[in-house]
């Protein structure tokens, strides 16, 4: 079955149509990256704002010199490193790569997912794919065909169901810039998998803060409110565990009908509140896997109010941070 749908979707992308296919990070919305009008039909599914440029998927390197130009030998050690996988990097486009995917910029993004089915739909396509998420924009990604298919199933030509994804987090997003990594988006490709490879790596400034809007980005993630639910949504984190405790529920008590998104640990602390269990802060990964189905959840709870526990900024919790911060709007309370 599913080497039809492979099959299927690859001439769906050939015919210059867009599909909707798992990777191991998010599902996304897919078109052939050389082919201009096909592409824009994946800015119009979306609702996309067209500066908020797409990431091109290739099944080899033969690819990849195809559509990248002047490829540094540290560019070459982190593909190495790290594809097929959840890394991104952006480098230097060839000029026969469709405008609007690149929002007329030089440079591209470009990455090689490991999920077997992403795969084989490139190579079978013969061409790269340039996807982003598979989502309305500005609402959470999608990690499994179910939570996705009703907003977008009458706006795409084929839809492959692969089950749920493993990672849940789109991924990791660098530029290599004289000789240094920048992290433009965390995602499961850390900080610190990065410096075992380099030791000169930094995290961008619009990591954890919010882009104006005539400001040109490189990386999809950056701008723009995203992964949110529609209910108000507010973050609180501290260093000190009961200090935020303490602080979320005195946000909780101020309000009528509230939810909170609290991790394993946490739960018995607001036994009197509805709340949704985020995992546990040992594990991560699962933190990550569920993370936006339980985002979309929250719109199902009937509440005016969701707030959601932080983390430390590092490993994978700086990732976690990132999509959490953007899905509150950067309604976002440190406490001291």
């Amino acid at each position: 079955m599913v080497k039809d749908d492979i099959k299927n979707a690859s001439i769906i992308i050939q015919k210059g149509r867009i599909v909707l296919f798992p990777t191991e990070t998010v599902y996304g919305i897919g078109a052939n990256a050389f082919n201009d009008e096909a592409v824009k039909k994946i800015f119009i599914a979306k609702g996309r704002a067209q500066d908020n440029p797409l990431i091109l998927h290739i099944s080899d390197m033969n690819m990849l010199d195809s559509i990248a130009v002047n490829i540094t030998e540290l560019e070459y050690k982190l593909m190495d490193a790290f594809w097929p996988g959840p890394f991104t990097i952006i480098l230097n486009k060839k000029k026969d790569i469709a405008k609007v995917a690149t929002c007329n910029g030089d440079t591209v993004g470009i990455r090689m997912p490991s999920n077997k089915i992403a795969h084989d739909l490139i190579k079978e396509s013969n061409v790269p794919i340039a996807a982003p998420s598979a989502n309305i924009s500005g609402r959470p990604s999608g990690t499994n065909i179910k939570d996705i298919i009703s907003e977008l199933d009458n706006k795409v030509d084929y839809v492959i169901d692969g089950g749920e994804t493993d990672i849940g987090l789109e991924s990791t997003v660098v530029r290599v810039i004289n000789n240094e990594v920048k992290i433009l988006r965390p995602g499961k490709i850390t900080k610190e998998d990065i410096e075992n490879i380099i030791s000169k790596v930094t995290i961008d400034n619009n990591v954890m803060k919010e882009v104006s809007s005539g400001e040109k980005v490189l990386s999809p993630g950056m701008k723009y409110k995203h992964y949110a639910p529609k209910t108000v949504s507010k973050l609180v984190y501290s260093d000190d565990n009961n200090k935020m405790i303490k602080a979320i529920l005195e946000m909780a008590n101020k309000e009528e009908n509230v939810i909170i998104l609290s991790y394993t640990e946490d739960l018995k602390y607001y036994s009197k509140y509805k709340c949704l269990d985020i995992g546990s802060r040992k594990n991560l990964d699962e933190v990550s896997h569920k993370l936006f189905s339980l985002l979309r959840k929250i719109d199902d709870m009937d509440v005016n109010l969701a707030i959601i526990e932080g983390l430390p900024l590092k490993g994978l919790g700086l990732a976690i941070m990132n999509r959490l911060i953007r899905a509150c709007n950067h309604d976002y309370r440190v406490i001291k």
